[in-house]
């Protein structure tokens, strides 16, 4: 941060985040200080909502079953209200800078890959410009438009001393391995949620193994444990974007045709740490994501990172509450979009050289530019 930007009024920056695990809307106002790569973010407040029945709706379209042109925009007007609605609550007041939202993936496989939702109750809502669709850019450059937090992950944890692991374990894992505020590799790994989600739904018929208490209570099989892991290792391998097809639906039902739901829970969790550990080494790893309160599959990932020498920690102690990393992350990289810094990486995406800027931008009549982003 340079000596002007340190005496600049810090600016209020909001992200948004609903993931492929359909387990809600949680939103993050920031207050950051300086601007680009060395700005320098402090959380001020986060909320999370529930989708609702229209969880149920935004679930039917991602499994693409048919629906018509009518209810896909009215699932997609309904998402921007909640977000209106979340974002208001979060900010108490105010008007923000910007406010940076994802999107629900109902769709993704690389060049096609679909953020539903609609911006515009959100600007009424809050006065303020939104930007969205900040994968597109990538993936109409070659890139696979994910994973996009990797420098959001830099600019958090850049004050970490050593090598970092970035864990973010939700509908797909994925990982950032980093040093300083510098970006090494980072990439996707494998189904995670999508896995302990499905064995949940189908065979202990609830949404989820809530705290991996039926994980827990059950001893994993060697043989559902391979199962798993070879499914996850290969996707591992791969070196892709995972998406739409990755979820290993058919890996779960497999399992679940042999074995009881908790023991086929506990393998996949045994799977999820071994793939895992592999992919970070033996690092200072920080998990967050709707994975970071599954303690069966917290307790596999911090033995397997200890075997290599590495050690396993929540990604509050980098001083961002994991729950609300994701949030925060693109609240981050909304406010890079705002200050024209490019917001994926060649080496991480594939995307051609150099990364283009991204996101849309929708804005209040007040603040609407002639030409580009919002000044």
């Amino acid at each position: 941060m340079s000596p002007s930007e340190a005496g600049e009024e810090p600016r209020i920056a909001v992200g948004c985040m609903s993931g492929t695990s359909l387990d809600g809307l949680d939103v993050a106002v920031l207050e950051i200080r300086g601007r680009g790569l060395g700005m320098v973010p402090r959380l001020v407040r986060g909320v999370s909502a529930s989708l609702g029945p229209l969880g149920l709706v935004l679930r039917g379209i991602a499994e693409q079953r048919p629906m018509s042109a009518g209810e896909m925009a009215l699932a997609s007007f309904e998402l921007g209200e909640l977000h209106a609605r979340a974002v208001v609550e979060a900010l108490g007041g105010g008007r923000p800078e910007l406010v940076c939202v994802h999107g629900q993936t109902v769709f993704h496989a690389p060049p096609v890959s679909w953020q539903m939702i609609n911006p515009w109750p959100i600007v009424r809502a809050t006065g303020a410009p939104v930007v969205f669709d900040l994968r597109g850019a990538d993936v109409s450059r070659g890139g696979r438009g994910a994973p996009i937090t990797p420098i959001a992950d830099a600019v958090w944890l850049r004050g970490v001393p050593g090598a970092w692991a970035a864990v973010n374990l939700g509908g797909f894992c994925n990982v950032t391995v980093g040093r300083g505020g510098v970006v090494e590799r980072a990439g996707d790994v494998s189904a995670c949620n999508h896995v302990l989600d499905a064995v949940a739904r189908v065979g202990m018929r609830v949404p989820h193994d809530e705290g991996g208490r039926r994980a827990l209570a059950s001893a994993p099989d060697p043989a559902i444990v391979g199962l798993f892991e070879g499914a996850m290792e290969g996707q591992r391998r791969g070196g892709r974007s995972l998406g739409t097809g990755d979820e290993l639906a058919g890996v779960v039902g497999e399992a679940l045709s042999s074995r009881d739901p908790g023991v086929v829970a506990a393998s996949a969790c045994e799977a999820l740490g071994a793939v895992i550990a592999r992919a970070v080494g033996g690092v200072g790893v920080f998990l967050a994501g709707g994975g970071a309160n599954h303690a069966a599959l917290v307790g596999s990932i911090t033995r397997r990172v200890a075997r290599a020498g590495g050690a396993v920690s929540m990604y509050d102690e980098a001083g961002l509450p994991a729950r609300w990393r994701e949030a925060a992350c693109f609240a981050v990289l909304g406010a890079l979009c705002r200050d024209g810094v490019a917001i994926t990486l060649p080496s991480v995406t594939g995307v051609g050289a150099p990364a283009p800027l991204a996101g849309v931008w929708a804005y209040p009549a007040s603040d609407a530019p002639r030409g580009g982003a919002p000044a």
